[in-house]
């Protein structure tokens, strides 16, 4: 199984674990939260076969990544995947994210710019900035992100079962477009993951990308469901346009969070329309 190594906590290495497939224009699909590489199972297929290397990773702290309990804020999450790139060397690179993905792919560009990516895909954003503050009254209150830490350390089993139903707008989609297996599945990922990763992460959701966004210079596709409810709509993706100079917003009617599993009819064909252009 392939690695790049990223750092050192104590004794041990900082591994990333990724797949390579595939040849022609490389594209880097990087997981939301508390999925790993494999989530990305039905655009792999499709990007595949039209003709594109496909690269997925493991953030730190899930899948088949180490699960250090250091470095879960997005600096280092936009640096691991600078250390992949590097270690690949990858030319001409479409970065695309998913959930917290998107938070990579922008702090990405906002630290390393845009030598080495010609476009970039936001799925389900959290940009520009989650946390309601004076300066930022279309965020969510604190308090709710609080509710969140106390449920994952109360019982993280029983936190992720939440999150996941959510996650798929199971009272709405179970049986139609998630099946019971296919939400176990994303519930066995979730509960395999570091237990530390899977309470620090909910900071690093309240980081401000409003300095990164003005500077991204490529084409960006944004995707994102209307009936989002992990990062809704109205708080993240509404308020995108205008914000980062080349846009191409495709809005998901009634979609949940993960659109890329539940509405991939919509998701597969808008992405390749923008890889071909």
């Amino acid at each position: 199984m392939p690695f790049v190594t990223v750092g050192q906590e104590n004794s041990g290495s900082i591994d990333i674990y990724y797949e390579d497939h595939g040849s022609g224009q490389p594209v880097v699909l990087v997981h939301g939260y508390p999925l790993d590489g494999h989530s990305w199972e039905k655009q792999e297929r499709v990007l595949l076969e039209a003709g594109h290397r496909v690269i997925t990773y493991d953030r730190r702290g899930f899948g088949r990544s180490s699960q250090p309990v250091v470095g879960y804020d997005y600096d280092t999450f936009a640096a691991d995947l600078n250390a992949l790139l590097d270690h690949l060397g990858l030319p001409d690179v479409v970065l695309a994210g998913f959930s917290m993905g998107t938070g990579e792919v922008t702090r990405y560009l906002g630290t390393y710019g845009s030598g080495r990516v010609s476009k970039a895909v936001l799925m389900g954003a959290i940009p520009p900035f989650l946390l309601k503050t004076d300066d930022n009254p279309e965020g969510v209150d604190r308090s709710v992100f609080e509710g969140i830490k106390d449920a994952v350390v109360t019982d993280r089993p029983a936190y992720f079962k939440d999150f996941l139903d959510n996650f798929y707008n199971v009272d709405v989609y179970r049986g139609t477009r998630v099946s019971d297996q296919a939400w176990a599945s994303s519930f066995n990922t979730a509960v395999a993951a570091s237990a530390h990763a899977a309470y620090a992460c909910v900071d690093t959701w309240l980081t401000d990308f409003r300095e990164d966004l003005p500077g991204i210079d490529v084409p960006v596709l944004l995707i994102h469901g209307t009936a989002d409810r992990i990062l809704p709509y109205p708080n993240t993706a509404k308020r995108l346009p205008g914000l980062i100079k080349d846009l191409t917003f495709v809005t998901v009617e009634d979609g949940p969070h993960n659109i890329a599993w539940t509405h991939p009819e919509i998701v597969n064909p808008a992405l390749l329309d923008f890889l071909k252009t």
